[in-house]
């Protein structure tokens, strides 16, 4: 007798009318026509199943608080920096867990159950870093939230932020942030990168750096980055966030910087909402995109993952936490089409992301813990196309959300039409 059997499933690497045997929170058997007793079976009518949706760059710290004290008018990322400054000093720690919680019942209800969130430290207190932390334990049994200390005023430019990076590590913060562009000189940029490397490598820690998010073509701190990776033997374990730069640079650099990132194992998250709604503002005609080159670095071989980075807050005032829509936004302004494409799209939301957190027992194998989302869609490229219905949300084999499956019915006269969207063969 087991828990849960999750019966003709559809997953993402292609395999149809799979079952998945799930025992005391873990996947014990993927195959097809698993023979076993279960206390509940799930029959899934070839549906998609997914590993669950994991967001590998976000702000919890200043999500839903869009409006406060003001909009942002000019939509750009450094009247939102400004905008935070002024409505930083005047948050409590209340205020803070009650707008992450209520942000991470959304992002549990959308199937994403991992959050890399960078926690602002330039405010001495620590006060996001305490309330964050306490909200980090207190949704451990349903969501996994990673957390970077992140300087955003600047590791120099704000003379505090290095002790208090440095305190926010020793309170239990996971990751070493930064944000080198926002330095107040190409050389402190520079100088920030080497030194934020340093402490990560010192205590073990991964890296993950707000870098180049910037329409200047000549802020080039990601290729610090790599090489400090190479210096200090950290492959693997650092990231690169934003790149934005890197959509304005001259092709003949670019071929230079790629395989300076594949050989450092330097990882890129690009976060495709924001980018696009920041990036670009200042020009006329032509206009840049704003995202940094996923295309480019899918074909070095670079991986590449994908965050929603705000929800409704003083960057970006929309959002739900939808991982398909950042997907689809993906798809759209990187001009990924194919089928292959789409499918790496895909893998930027979760196995990829999954990867840049370093998480543990992700996955649909046996031994992985049984953490699953089961999607309206047959296959990635239509849970991509539909930004797919999340059917089951399931935690440790336990079903944690679920939808009604989405349809709408059209009358014609005396007939009715029943319309799901789906694809048709």
């Amino acid at each position: 007798m087991i828990d849960l059997l999750l019966r003709n499933a559809n997953l993402s690497d292609g395999r149809h009318g799979i079952d998945i045997a799930i025992d005391d929170g873990r996947i014990i058997d993927v195959a097809f026509g698993i023979e076993a007793v279960a206390n509940e079976t799930l029959e899934l009518d070839n549906w998609l199943v997914s590993p669950p949706f994991v967001d590998p760059h976000f702000h919890l710290d200043s999500t839903l608080a869009a409006g406060r004290p003001r909009v942002n008018h000019s939509g750009t990322l450094l009247e939102g920096i400004e905008i935070w400054g002024d409505l930083a000093p005047t948050l409590t720690a209340d205020d803070i867990k009650n707008r992450a919680r209520e942000l991470c019942h959304w992002s549990i209800a959308r199937g994403c159950l991992a959050i890399r969130s960078h926690i602002d430290v330039t405010n001495d207190s620590l006060l996001a870093v305490d309330a964050l932390l306490d909200l980090r334990e207190e949704m451990a049994p349903w969501i996994d939230l990673q957390f970077v200390a992140f300087p955003q005023n600047g590791f120099y430019r704000y003379a505090n932020s290095p002790q208090n990076l440095v305190r926010a590590l020793d309170k239990g913060v996971d990751v070493v942030g930064g944000i080198p562009h926002f330095e107040r000189t190409m050389a402190d940029g520079a100088a920030s990168v080497k030194a934020l490397c340093e402490i990560a490598a010192e205590r073990g820690l991964l890296v993950d750096l707000h870098c180049d998010e910037t329409d200047d073509p000549n802020s080039r701190h990601i290729e610090t980055l790599a090489q400090e990776t190479q210096r200090l033997g950290m492959h693997g374990r650092v990231t690169g966030s934003h790149l934005t730069s890197m959509h304005s640079m001259n092709n003949y650099y670019v071929s230079k910087l790629l395989p300076l990132m594949k050989e450092a194992e330097v990882a890129a998250v690009a976060n495709p909402l924001i980018n696009i709604v920041i990036q670009g503002r200042h020009d006329t005609y032509p206009k840049r995109r704003g995202m940094t080159r996923v295309k480019e670095m899918v074909q070095m071989e670079i991986p590449v993952a994908l965050g929603h980075d705000c929800v409704m807050d003083p960057w970006y005032g929309l959002g739900s936490h939808d991982m398909l829509e950042v997907a689809h936004m993906a798809v759209h302004v990187g001009q990924m089409t194919g089928v292959d494409e789409m499918n790496t799209i895909f893998d930027g939301i979760t196995k990829t992301a999954a990867e840049t957190l370093h998480l543990e027992n992700y996955g649909i194998e046996p031994g992985c813990n049984a953490d699953l989302l089961v999607l309206q869609a047959r296959d990635p490229v239509e849970a991509i196309r539909l930004r797919a219905t999340r059917l089951f949300v399931l935690r440790r084999g336990s079903v944690i959300a679920q939808s009604k499956p989405e349809q709408s019915t059209l009358t014609f006269g005396d007939k009715e039409q029943t319309v799901d969207f789906l694809a048709r063969q």
